[in-house]
């Protein structure tokens, strides 16, 4: 256990040398830890930080003094970093998820005791938190694995927080964190979300709704470009004027930005300089992992399905330009298939409630898998409340999260937002503008997998009578899986094929 030697700090701000010991400490001093360090200090909460690179530990102190003589410890040794803080200790690590998470903890756990707590702010695996719960908890040691969103802004300014694991760690640090949070009008972007891995399941879905999100607007984009022309100033100012309706939120703002900004390096000043980046999308697994837990739930996701899928195509380029030669070599306009003639204000008016109902659609399917894996797990998620602190600071903040939050209000138990009444009112107000959008792109040969698939998925859950019948007669044929009717209760097995035949035989 931790001995109580105090130790000084290798380098800290003008400001920390007067202020009391600090509460809490974070290790891991990249851009995210510097800001949310800065964030945190700036509140008014004097806080110790650590990195195994003693320069990074120096610039931190560098920058605390310059953003206003913020109250900031640096250590460059585990020990003396943890003994600098008061008790009950809390420890906040922003680390490359996954092993480097494991090793800062086996260097900090030494000199901690029984009380203090562990909060791993990186975007980790689920299960990987809920053993480290246990672990910890064998030492008497408390920890919550918390989602942290807005990036690198959000966590300088205030970001969205999802902590989940040990209320009593959550507790400990809970005034920090409403006052670090980004703020709204109600209240600040944080809560406890439940016990176990529930924070980080729940940022994991986050991103997954952020990766629909971001999808859906890519393809508004690309409609917009190529079927009615518009120019980027023209793209930048129908992004800013969306921004300001139902659209509004954070990647619309931005998309608008990035349509005004100029390539630096092309001399004439004339390119933009989205026109020159590589058609090639990155990703970091939190989107894969939102599909496979769809999947294990046996929940319908298929607009952030989509969304991976499309960052893996994008990923063929060197592929994808040898099948466009391959193809228009038998004959495959490299073009546009169909000039559509429309009207650019009618257009840009039916792209924008196309992007409307899809992204309900991407919101509305993260939901489910969320109320899904809170289910199995008995976390007691509640989605208003998420909703609610998704409302300001993160990625995927958008006016209509407080009609979402409003509608699981109203309807905790409601089995979709298309259902909602306020949602469904809407959904058949756009469904026409939508389809017309998918089926131009269609026509034309652009593809919007996103919106596709949020109108297939739709029209899939409206549909009160599927072709399922006809799959479950053929899984009955050829496996015996058996099959329930309409008319009567009970599982029932036909010899499908002795019958087959035996009817082609009598009309013969």
């Amino acid at each position: 256990m931790a001995s109580p030697a105090p130790a000084p700090p290798a380098a800290s701000s003008s400001a920390a040398g007067s202020a009391p010991p600090p509460r809490i400490g974070l290790a891991g001093l990249a851009t995210m830890g510097q800001n949310l360090a800065l964030n945190i200090a700036e509140k008014g909460f004097p806080i110790s930080v650590y990195n195994r690179t003693a320069a990074k530990v120096d610039a931190t102190v560098s920058r605390a003094e310059a953003e206003g003589a913020l109250p900031v410890l640096g250590h460059r040794d585990p020990r003396g970093f943890v003994l600098s803080l008061s008790r009950p200790r809390t420890v906040v690590l922003l680390v490359q998820a996954g092993r480097a998470v494991d090793a800062t903890i086996d260097a900090l756990v030494p000199y901690l005791d029984a009380g203090d707590a562990i909060v791993d702010g990186g975007n980790e695996w689920y299960q990987n938190t809920e053993r480290r719960i246990e672990e910890a908890a064998a030492r008497g040691i408390l920890y919550l694995g918390m989602g942290v969103s807005g990036g690198e802004e959000g966590a300088r300014n205030g970001p969205s927080l999802m902590p989940g694991g040990h209320v009593d760690a959550y507790n400990n640090i809970r005034d920090i964190l409403e006052k670090a949070a980004a703020q709204t009008e109600d209240g600040a972007c944080v809560t406890f979300v439940g016990p176990g891995g529930a924070g980080n399941f729940v940022k994991m879905v986050h991103n997954g709704i952020e990766y629909g999100d971001m999808q859906l607007i890519a393809e508004a984009y690309d409609v917009l470009r190529r079927v009615g022309g518009l120019s980027n100033s023209e793209i930048a100012n129908v992004f800013a004027e969306w921004n300001q309706g139902e659209l509004e939120s954070f990647l619309v703002e931005i998309t608008a930005d990035i349509f005004t900004v100029a390539d630096p390096l092309d001399g004439s000043g004339g390119g933009g300089l989205v026109d020159k980046i590589l058609d090639k999308t990155g990703m970091k697994g939190t989107g894969k992992w939102t599909v496979q837990q769809a999947a294990e739930l046996a929940i319908a996701a298929p607009t952030i399905a989509a969304s991976l899928d499309g960052r893996y195509l994008s990923g063929l380029k060197e592929e994808r330009v040898a099948a466009a030669g391959v193809l228009e070599a038998e004959g495959m306009p490299s073009g546009l298939l169909e000039t559509i003639n429309v009207d650019k204000k009618m257009l840009v008016d039916r792209v924008r409630q196309a992007l409307y109902a899809s992204k309900i659609c991407s919101y509305a399917q993260g939901m489910n898998l969320l109320r899904a894996k809170s289910v199995e797990k008995g976390w007691n998620l509640n989605l208003a409340e998420l909703a609610r602190i998704w409302k300001g600071g993160c990625i995927i903040r958008a006016k209509f999260l407080d009609r979402i939050k409003k509608a699981y209000d109203r309807n905790p138990e409601l089995a979709n937002l298309i259902v909602d009444r306020e949602f469904a009112r809407e959904m058949v107000q756009r469904q026409n503008a939508w389809r017309w959008v998918v089926a131009r792109a269609v026509e034309a040969g652009i593809s919007t997998p996103g919106m596709s698939a949020s109108l297939s998925y739709f029209d899939t859950y409206r549909c009160s009578r599927l072709p399922a019948n006809l799959i479950q007669a053929q899984r009955d044929l050829f496996g015996a899986h058996t099959y329930e009717r309409i008319d009567r209760p009970g599982s029932f097995h036909t010899e499908w094929t002795k019958l087959a035949r035996k009817s082609n035989g009598a009309a013969i």
